[in-house]
């Protein structure tokens, strides 16, 4: 039924659970424990890490190092795969993955192109580099631990590089160049962009503080930037008027006004690259600290503003809200912002504390448009929110304390310094998501409680017997990675390393390649969205089907055991 597609994810595991329950597969007591469950925990967390991190601007930040919009998608998602699995390498995959998936989804927004296409090839590349060291991923720590006890000695920290360098190499090389392709295109117009219909940008104005970049330059400086982050400069306001021209060789003094015109998104990404401010952001000198919000809205003939200026109605003396923009179906005009009168059909951009915007819609006519996620973003905070991050990330790579744990913490602070506001902590959570992993959880351990993964051990020994050595490691390595595909990674390579010692035992063989290739293969789910955390993470933002995933993931599943097995008997002999 979840590859079918034909009902929501969540609520067919959901119900699979109730029935698995009502059949007594499931203990009653264990019910619910899948929705207390590390990995439904580290998900739900990373969701909230992801949002501090837009909202801080350093997703704008790493996004201006790395991402060049005039890259094809395979160019894209290649710099974007080896970045994210080098990263992997060293840190905890999910963590790499939480970085780089709002990374990616800005590219897509900025380039108009459907995030689906990218999301899924970064996921699985942010898999692959998990594999190349002992702390990348949880399943290689577990394996060495198996070792340790089958030997005596553990895996070190650089023994799983050369199979796994040489799988990530190969899987990345595939989802750049062909695997994208498989998947299925979506509605390019509705995922990676955010205008809505009728909305070709804001004429708005912003201000230039003390500590601004573009102080002393003069605004064709300022031309390249701005093109970069599709902001049209038409002029500049100064003393409170608006000098005659575009501006070009005017140079920026403190405190004047930059006439723009741009996207909401766009305009606060610049307003960022240079260090200004919207109007109205610090009424009363108070520090921002998530406290403002946007919000669009639509003029009726009947509306109060209708006919008016912001300024003659005395917007933000009266209200404590200030008109950031106006958007007229492409036309501009030549008179200051708030000194424009506002015709009907007019779409304004508004701005002011949380709570106060919803009186103010009321009171001005107008109707809010449809929510889209717009935000202040607070740009002078972005080295904070990375710094805190990256902290709790080397904790808990050094083993100080466990990654939910240490994500908690970043989450705790990120409400307590108002990066993420506490109002809006759980609607960044992708609910669904939930559900379905918190339903699966149970389901997979039953699978294991029942007997379920004995039975596969014994028939493995039973099915491949009188072949080679290599041909039982290649069905070990099959089975094992379509146990990962339904049950969490770390479980599998728990059930997967006593099988392969013994395996390997009963064949009179080296237990090293049978336990890389249950490391190997433990890591590799790509066929559905809740054999790895990474997956999970981005069936919401990718708007991906529980059947999507086997599009790309099932040749690169075939490509990884053609090329790990060969791999792995090069690198550890059957015979030591």
């Amino acid at each position: 039924m979840l590859l079918w597609g034909r009902w929501r994810y969540d609520l067919i595991a959901f119900s699979a659970l109730l029935i698995a329950l009502v059949l007594g597969l499931v203990p009653t007591d264990q019910a619910f424990s899948g929705f207390g469950h590390p990995a439904t925990i580290i998900i739900a967390l990373v969701l909230i890490i992801s949002r501090g991190l837009q909202n801080s601007g350093a997703i704008d930040l790493i996004t201006k190092r790395i991402i060049d919009t005039g890259r094809t998608i395979s160019g894209h998602i290649a710099v974007m795969s080896v970045t994210g699995a080098l990263l992997s390498a060293f840190m905890n995959n999910v963590a790499a993955m939480a970085l780089f998936m709002p990374i990616d989804i800005q590219a897509a927004a900025k380039a108009g192109r459907s995030v689906r296409r990218t999301l899924m090839p970064l996921s699985f590349a942010t898999i692959l580099g998990g594999m190349v060291t002992l702390i990348g991923t949880p399943p290689n720590i577990i394996i060495a631990s198996f070792r340790e006890k089958a030997v005596g000695e553990p895996f070190s920290m650089f023994d799983f590089a050369p199979v796994g360098l040489t799988v990530a190499f190969v899987g990345i090389l595939f989802v750049a160049t062909i695997g994208w392709r498989l998947m299925p295109k979506g509605d390019e117009s509705a995922v990676g962009k955010s205008g809505h219909i009728g909305l070709d940008g804001y004429v708005a104005e912003l201000v230039v503080p003390e500590n601004s970049n573009a102080i002393g330059k003069m605004v064709r400086d300022l031309y390249e930037g701005a093109n970069e982050d599709d902001v049209v400069i038409l002029g500049v306001v100064r003393n409170g008027i608006r000098l005659g021209g575009f501006g070009a060789r005017t140079v920026i003094r403190e405190k004047d006004m930059l006439v723009v015109e741009a996207a909401a998104e766009d305009m606060d990404r610049f307003r960022g690259t240079i260090g200004l401010e919207f109007f109205g952001e610090q009424p009363r000198g108070e520090t921002v600290t998530g406290g403002h919000e946007l919000i669009e809205v639509v003029v009726p003939r009947d509306a109060r503003i209708a006919g008016r200026s912001a300024l003659s109605l005395r917007l933000q003396a009266r209200r404590g809200v200030a008109l950031l923009g106006i958007s007229r179906q492409g036309k501009r005009f030549e008179k200051r912002v708030r000194h424009e009168p506002i015709r009907a059909g007019d779409i304004l951009l508004l701005i002011g504390p949380h709570g106060e915007l919803p009186d103010v819609v009321n009171w001005l006519g107008v109707l809010p448009l449809a929510e889209r996620g717009l935000n202040v973003t607070q740009h002078s905070r972005s080295w904070l929110a990375i710094g805190i991050f990256a902290a709790a990330i080397s904790i808990s790579a050094l083993g100080m304390l466990y990654l939910a744990t240490a994500l908690a913490i970043v989450v705790a602070l990120y409400v307590g310094l108002k990066i993420v506001p506490i109002r809006n902590v759980y609607d960044h959570i992708e609910w669904p998501v939930i559900v379905l992993l918190g339903s699966m959880i149970p389901l997979g351990v039953a699978l294991e409680d029942s007997g379920g993964t004995t039975m596969i051990a014994s028939s493995i020994i039973d099915v491949t017997y009188g072949l080679p050595s290599w041909a039982v490691l290649t069905v070990l390595m099959i089975i094992v990675m379509t146990l990962s595909d339904v049950l969490n990674n770390t479980a599998t390579a728990v059930i997967g390393g006593p099988i392969a010692v013994d395996v390997a035992t009963k064949l009179g063989v080296n237990p090293d390649p049978f336990l890389m290739a249950v490391a190997i293969a433990a890591s590799c789910a790509f066929l559905t969205p809740i054999g790895h955390k990474n997956n999970t993470l981005i069936m919401g933002p990718g708007g991906y089907s529980f059947g999507d995933y086997w599009r790309t993931g099932l040749p690169l599943e075939i490509l990884v055991v053609a090329v790990s097995v060969p791999m792995i008997l090069l690198v550890f002999p059957l015979v030591p």
